[in-house]
């Protein structure tokens, strides 16, 4: 599933091209919108919206499967044209949103009401990020919530996925099993705010693809210490966690160990 900073750079592209310009052609959900005038694209976590200045949302998210491209009128799209799910051309660019799950044109206001973009938590890439907010939202979550389930939930913050919970748990010092009760209210801050910084570095200028201490290093000696990586399924849908057991040891565990089964 693309993570927040991957949305985010989408957002940009298309906010580049689109944002400002009236749209000359549509496929279904955006069809209504031709003659409209794109007012901005944006990302909120891990969901795409195009505002137009009816106050209607197209609003897209990718999952596993979906992506944005932008191409020149009439130039060969990479991907067959039975996988586009949208497309809106403005002028002489036409932007395609290919296998995404959700698409959907919202009715203005909309958003307030929706099911899931209504519930979302602060966007872990805005500036300044509402960490009071973050705090807030994650201390009403179940105390004994492990943390590397809060930083996926999306109602907390929005935007953090498996790659980034994972950097920023090692980077923290925390177990993914710990629970958020476990840490003080500075130490639930810290956390967040490691999650978005190295979040926002991955998007500056030349960025390209950052060092990773544990993500998909399991079996492989930790940078750091040289003690084996472990990684095993976490929560409802079993997402993939991968953590260092010397470097992030649980906090009922003493240095070294790992939560049972690991």
């Amino acid at each position: 599933m693309p993570e927040g900073d991957v949305l985010f750079r989408t957002a940009a592209t298309l906010q580049k091209w689109l944002a400002g310009r009236e749209v000359t052609d549509a496929t279904t959900a955006a069809k209504p919108m031709v003659g409209r005038t794109v007012e901005r694209v944006e990302a909120n976590g891990k969901h795409l919206l195009v505002r137009f200045d009816s106050g209607h949302v197209l609003h897209t998210h990718m999952r596993m499967t979906g992506s944005w491209h932008v191409y020149r009128a009439g130039e060969r799209w990479q991907r067959p044209a039975n996988q586009a799910k949208v497309s809106v051309t403005c002028g002489e660019r036409v932007a395609v949103c290919f296998n995404a799950p959700i698409v959907e044109l919202l009715a203005p206001g909309g958003e307030r009401s929706h099911a899931s973009l209504s519930g979302l938590g602060p966007d872990i890439l805005v500036t300044p990020l509402d960490l009071d907010e973050i705090r807030r939202r994650a201390r009403q979550r179940p105390p004994a919530t492990p943390l590397g389930e809060l930083l996926l939930d999306q109602r907390v913050a929005a935007g953090i996925g498996n790659i980034w919970r994972c950097e920023a748990l090692f980077l923290e010092g925390r177990n993914p099993w710990t629970p958020v009760s476990a840490l003080t209210d500075e130490e639930l801050v810290a956390l967040m705010s490691t999650a978005s910084r190295i979040m926002t570095e991955s998007l500056g200028p030349g960025a390209g693809r950052p060092a990773r201490w544990v993500y998909r290093g399991a079996g492989r000696p930790c940078r750091r210490c040289r003690t084996t990586i472990k990684s095993r399924g976490q929560g409802e849908q079993s997402r993939i966690a991968y953590w260092c057991p010397a470097c992030q040891p649980d906090a009922a565990t003493p240095p070294g160990g790992a939560p049972p089964g690991a």
